[in-house]
């Protein structure tokens, strides 16, 4: 508990809370029911919106009968997944944002590390909390919070990981703004966004869904790999193909936002450099060309899109 609280704060005045959830500044005393504390002001429509969507089907969902040796091995069969575990220190202080049903959260909480997975949804929280319990995993404390009034500390975490989810904001830029105060100085960003190319496949694939009544979606291998699991088939769906808000950026784009942040760049994944194999994962990559960097977008059409085109954007704050 003492570890976990050093990492959380009262969203309303950011100060210190007590282990009853009492914040030492405001006095605001939060709620923790199933062990997950609410940490969440009330949000504006939009942010509602996305909450709500994902409560109707919290994403991805596990697996009937699952373990934490078959999430394990699941994950690995990712070689970002096994990067991204082999760049983290075994003592890092780590905070995931929009962790959905926590599968990342779980997977990191490895050796001596401390993890945050952080949600709007509680339904997804819950799923997560009991895998957690199931599993046996004890480094690892999910919290119900919002992006723009998160309660947690400034500049406690090593490591702010979010996957999937600023480009269902209403400005993923601020969103992303507003979650680099959480890192210490020297701490590492990574985000995984909806790239601009690498989607086209998939918004291909929505358009007969849509004009099927999503009856019928074509070519997707991730439907296929879940057509014995109702409630995981019924996730993906709603999430890749009748999501309320989603926005696709390109990799200059991101390099924009950290210049302007003041973030230092350092690659993403896949490379941008044509031929280059990832090494590890929170290196710098060796040159940035534009040109190349746009071919090497194009070509993440075959890549990333059979799934749902999601890359990754890795920096360093100063």
């Amino acid at each position: 508990m003492p570890a976990f609280l050093d990492l959380l704060a009262c969203p309303a005045c950011h100060q210190a809370l007590g282990p009853d959830w009492t914040c030492g500044g405001c006095g605001t005393q939060y709620g923790a029911v199933d062990g997950i504390p609410d940490l969440r002001l009330p949000g504006d429509a939009s942010t509602d919106r996305v909450r709500e969507f994902y409560g109707q089907a919290p994403f991805p969902g596990y697996r009937p009968r699952d373990n934490l040796e078959a999430l394990r091995a699941r994950a690995e069969r990712s070689e970002f997944a096994r990067l991204l575990d082999a760049a983290i220190a075994p003592d890092a202080r780590i905070l995931e944002i929009g962790c959905g049903t926590g599968q990342m959260s779980l997977y990191l909480a490895s050796a001596d590390r401390i993890v945050i997975g952080a949600d709007l949804t509680r339904a997804s929280l819950q799923l997560g909390a009991a895998a957690a319990e199931r599993f046996g995993v004890t480094g690892v404390q999910f919290v119900e919070t919002d992006l723009n009034h998160p309660g947690l500390r400034n500049g406690a975490f090593d490591v702010v990981y979010t996957s999937g989810v600023l480009h269902h904001t209403s400005d993923p830029q601020r969103s992303f703004e507003a979650i680099l105060p959480l890192l210490r100085p020297g701490g590492t960003v990574i985000m995984g966004l909806y790239n601009a190319f690498a989607r086209v496949p998939l918004r291909l694939r929505r358009v007969i869904a849509w004009a099927s009544g999503y009856r019928w979606i074509p070519f997707d291998p991730v439907l296929r790999d879940r057509k014995s699991e109702p409630a995981r088939r019924e996730a993906w769906v709603r999430d890749q193909y009748r999501h309320p808000q989603e926005h696709r950026h390109t990799a200059g784009e991101i390099r924009g936002w950290f210049a302007k942040s003041g973030v230092e760049y350092l690659r993403t994944y896949p490379s941008l450099l044509l031929g280059e194999e990832t090494g590890k994962l929170f290196s710098a990559d060796a040159d940035y060309w534009p040109i190349e960097a746009w071919l090497s977008q194009i070509g993440w059409m075959a890549r990333l899109g059979y799934e749902g085109g999601l890359f990754m954007t890795i920096g360093r704050r100063p």
